[in-house]
């Protein structure tokens, strides 16, 4: 009679993949939380949108395009922010020390 040998934990070959599969998707997952919270984006959408089994790898690739997308409508907020800074400094509405703190304050 042949011992069947399994992995540690009752695990056979095919399960312990599957767990190591399951626990690298949900750190990606946790990573596109991370970086969808930063940007302003709802997190936990698109955490659990990633997580759907097989349609997470679309949802992934939908969140990085939009993710590029909202990135440029950032740097386009800030560079009209940045003009009407720059108008007010020259219409002398703001003194210099002021335009300097809010031009850091934007570019952070």
């Amino acid at each position: 009679m042949e011992a069947y040998h399994m992995w540690p934990f009752g695990f056979g070959f095919f399960g312990f993949s599957m767990v190591f599969w399951w626990v690298l998707w949900i750190i990606v997952a946790y990573l596109v939380y991370q970086d969808a919270e930063k940007r302003g984006m709802n997190g936990l959408l698109w955490f659990i949108l990633v997580l759907i089994p097989m349609a997470g790898i679309i949802f992934l690739l939908v969140y990085l395009a939009i993710r590029d997308q909202h990135r440029a409508e950032e740097k386009g907020e800030r560079s009209k922010a940045l003009e009407i800074l720059k108008e007010r400094y020259a219409k002398g509405e703001i003194t210099k020390e002021e335009f300097e703190r809010m031009k850091s304050e934007l570019e952070e």
